[in-house]
């Protein structure tokens, strides 16, 4: 287990507390010295957890004390904490972050393709084809998918496709570890999906390559509305069980 300092965890605690709803927007957090004790900290780790509460976003820091701030006007970073909240992440947020990556990615896979020189874009189409011609598992088919990605948005040269698909990944992969338990992908339906793409990829065409990211998305989609079904199957016959034991 990663050990987090003391701030850190004040920190996590009160994101949690503001984005459940303990607090509302415009509301006043508590003072330092009542987080202190909370918390049984000295005064200095509660000043470390408030500043980082204010870069994400989440609190307006004021000589007189702090507030919560409107979560719209929050910084991405806040995007960890959300998906955090619950066992597993809020179904309606993935489905959210799901279509932004997906116009991202879009967005990435036609600049790459057109501005991409012949050796660049054979690169490229070279790491679609594990992903159709090799017998990968979940996780070997889940880390090519990744490199595969992370190549596009480098191909892409757009800096700010880069930056927000980064920092969206880094937050969304590891907090749909335990989703990703209960659901398994279809491989067969991927590998046409990877093949179309390389295909398109090697002919230049961007309207192609364009609605095959949109058929991805759509797979992607489609897949972890599943993999929720049987999520909430599976927690339906956990509570069962439990009541006939």
């Amino acid at each position: 287990m990663v050990s987090i300092s003391k701030h850190e965890e004040i920190a996590d605690a009160l994101a949690r507390d503001v984005l459940s709803g303990q607090y509302r927007t415009g509301e006043r957090l508590p003072s330092e010295r009542d987080l202190a004790t909370r918390f049984q900290a000295n005064r200095g780790a509660v000043r470390e957890a408030m500043k980082k509460l204010e870069q994400l976003g989440l609190a307006d820091i004021q000589p007189g004390g702090a507030r919560v701030a409107p979560l719209e006007e929050a910084s991405l970073d806040v995007i960890g904490h959300l998906l955090a909240l619950g066992e597993v992440p809020e179904r309606k947020l993935v489905n959210q972050i799901l279509d932004v990556i997906g116009s991202l990615v879009e967005t990435a896979a036609v600049n790459a393709v057109n501005d991409a020189d012949d050796e660049e874009l054979e690169r490229l189409r070279m790491l679609t084809r594990p992903l159709y011609l090799e017998d990968l598992d979940q996780e070997a088919h889940l880390e090519a998918r990744m490199l595969l990605m992370s190549n596009i948005m480098r191909a892409s040269n757009n800096l700010v496709v880069q930056l927000i698909a980064r920092t969206l990944l880094m937050q969304f992969v590891p907090q749909m570890a335990e989703l990703r338990r209960y659901g398994q992908i279809d491989l067969d339906a991927h590998r046409d999906i990877a093949r179309a793409l390389d295909i398109a990829m090697g002919k230049r065409d961007l309207l192609a390559v364009r609605a095959t990211i949109q058929r991805l998305s759509q797979f992607n989609r489609a897949q972890t509305d599943r993999t929720f079904e049987e999520y909430e199957q599976a927690r339906r016959m956990g509570a069962v069980e439990v009541a006939a034991s």
